[in-house]
């Protein structure tokens, strides 16, 4: 069974992780405000990033990883700019 890790971006610019098995239907529970209390009282605008994993266990542990990343970190990913990540991922010594 598949699972899905997301990043949806929220009104208020805000960039939301999530994982679920089924992302149309989590995206549509977002939409309505039944997901959860964050998108109830910030709504989606848009779904930013997508990422396939074979487990929910793997999607959870991505989320988990990602709501740690500083809000840059999060953009690059979302973006795509993979260049832009690996230098933000650079320990500053």
């Amino acid at each position: 069974m598949s699972a899905w890790f997301y990043i949806l971006r929220l009104e208020s610019g805000v960039l939301y992780p999530g994982a679920t098995t089924n992302l149309v239907r989590r995206y549509e529970d977002h939409q309505k405000g039944t997901a959860c209390r964050t998108t109830k009282l910030d709504p989606p605008v848009q779904l930013e990033y997508q990422e396939e994993l074979e487990t929910f266990s793997e999607a959870r542990k991505r989320e988990a990883q990602v709501k740690k990343w500083s809000r840059a970190k999060k953009e690059a990913l979302a973006a795509g700019d993979i260049k832009a990540l690996k230098s933000l991922s650079k320990r500053k010594t």
